[in-house]
């Protein structure tokens, strides 16, 4: 009966470790490949050729969603209306309304949630805007979220994004602060993708970050001012003088055709002056005259040239255009009332007393021509309103944890912010993630 027992036991020995073995196995099958950076923050220092660059796949349908709230099934990737039944409810993303006015709202903290991903988690980041790893020491600027006054954001989810992506490009095109975004919107969607399943390559004008598996590409593409320019070499723009050709878009659009999802911006980098140089005559004929014309002529003038080409190549059955409004920058603390505050530098929270809209600087009449055009073209423009919003968020630049023309500020220049706080970019993971939810609602709103 011993000599019995000691098998019984010895058996039920070898099952449970072979039963173990198993349901480790099938925990490793299910459990997300996360990526950890393993690699250094900054760019390579020699652009990568790009081959066979991913293009996209045309739509088979329009925009056409439903004024009632919808429901997103996580794993499925499927949309459907609510009150239908679904096989897993605790994964659905429900969807605002229609009508719902995303951009008025305001800040909550929610360290639950937010940030949506970790600086060190995010190997694609640049140094420009790891503001922990750069030595910031508080961190609660990376934990408000954005709620919207009559709705909700959708919760974000980084493979029902990609599905979406799926054999389709998304391209942001414009300054440093849609660069800012495009980074964010990498780092959303590569937590989700394996090591070895993504890559990021340059070349000039152009970065691609692609997804294998998904056939799909984030990509960035550089014109400050959207139209022809003598800034329009992304490594060496810093041009006192910039000088634009306000009707000359087709060098930089023809990178544009057959993107699925454009993503536009220009300001920051008409503030310089008050007046705009506009070239008489073209940079290829080599001439360097040029009139003094005023910001808004200017701006308007741009904007006419980039909707006249949406217009006429855009086919919106295929193509989600979006256009965002001014960043806002932080540079006088009196704008919110903090007589003893240096630029951003000492800022830890946003403004959270919402009943009196601050003023810090922006120049609404472009903010104005911006939404005229893009509410009168033919082809369907999302306006992503970024403005107010982010005027509130004094607390989220990089300040001085970030680099000045290529290298990372010294102790010195950190304690120094009057001259060398950057109150114009954003720390990352932060205030741009919120931007891309408001896009990747838009995305996932598509059915």
């Amino acid at each position: 009966m011993k000599h019995g027992a000691g098998r019984d036991r010895g058996n039920l020995s070898v099952f449970i470790v072979v039963f173990s073995i198993l349901l480790f196995i099938v925990f490793m099958y299910n459990e997300d490949v996360k990526s950890i950076a393993e690699f250094p923050f900054t760019w390579p220092n020699r652009a990568q050729e790009i081959e066979n660059p991913v293009q996209g796949t045309p739509l088979n349908n329009g925009d056409h969603r439903s004024s009632s709230p919808v429901l997103v099934d996580a794993e499925t990737e499927m949309v459907t209306k609510k009150g239908e039944t679904s096989s897993k409810d605790e994964d659905e993303v429900e969807l605002p309304r229609e009508e719902c006015d995303l951009f008025t709202g305001e800040w909550v903290f929610d360290n639950s949630t937010h940030p949506l991903y970790k600086e060190e988690e995010c190997e694609f980041l640049t140094e420009q805007v790891t503001c922990l790893r750069n030595g910031r020491k508080d961190f609660q600027f990376q934990n408000w979220k954005w709620k919207p006054r009559d709705c909700s954001l959708p919760k974000f989810k980084g493979r029902l994004l990609l599905e979406k992506l799926r054999g389709k490009r998304l391209m942001f095109v414009g300054d440093s602060l849609n660069r800012n975004q495009w980074e964010s919107m990498v780092c959303l969607v590569q937590s989700v993708v394996p090591r070895g399943r993504k890559s990021l390559t340059m070349s000039g004008s152009l970065n691609i970050f692609s997804i294998q598996d998904y056939n799909a590409t984030v990509e960035f593409y550089w014109a400050p001012f959207l139209v022809e320019s003598n800034s329009d070499d992304p490594r060496m723009h810093s041009i006192l003088n910039r000088i634009i050709m306000p009707e000359s878009i087709s060098k930089h659009a023809v990178n544009w055709k057959d993107v699925d999802y454009l993503v536009f911006n220009t300001y920051i980098w008409w503030m310089n002056t008050f007046t705009m140089k506009v070239l008489r005559g073209s940079f290829d004929e080599g001439s360097t005259e040029y009139d003094e014309v005023e910001r808004p002529v200017a701006y308007g003038r741009v904007l006419s040239t980039w909707s006249k080409w949406v217009d006429e190549n855009i086919n919106p059955n295929r193509t989600m255009v979006f256009f965002s409004s001014m960043s806002p920058i932080h540079i006088k603390s009196l704008d919110w009332n903090n007589p003893n505050g240096i630029k951003c530098a000492l800022e830890t929270a946003p403004v959270l007393n919402l009943t009196t809209p601050l003023d810090v600087g922006m120049d609404w009449r472009l903010f104005r021509l911006a939404v005229n055009v893009t509410e009168s073209m033919k082809v369907p423009v999302f306006f992503v309103n970024i403005t107010a919003l982010s005027e509130y968020r004094k607390d989220a630049h990089t300040s001085v944890y970030t680099i000045r023309q290529g290298k990372l500020l010294t102790p010195e220049q950190k304690s120094d912010p009057e001259n060398f706080a950057d109150c114009i970019h954003w720390c990352l993971p932060g205030l741009p993630d919120i931007w891309n939810e408001f896009v990747y609602t838009r995305i996932i709103s598509r059915t």
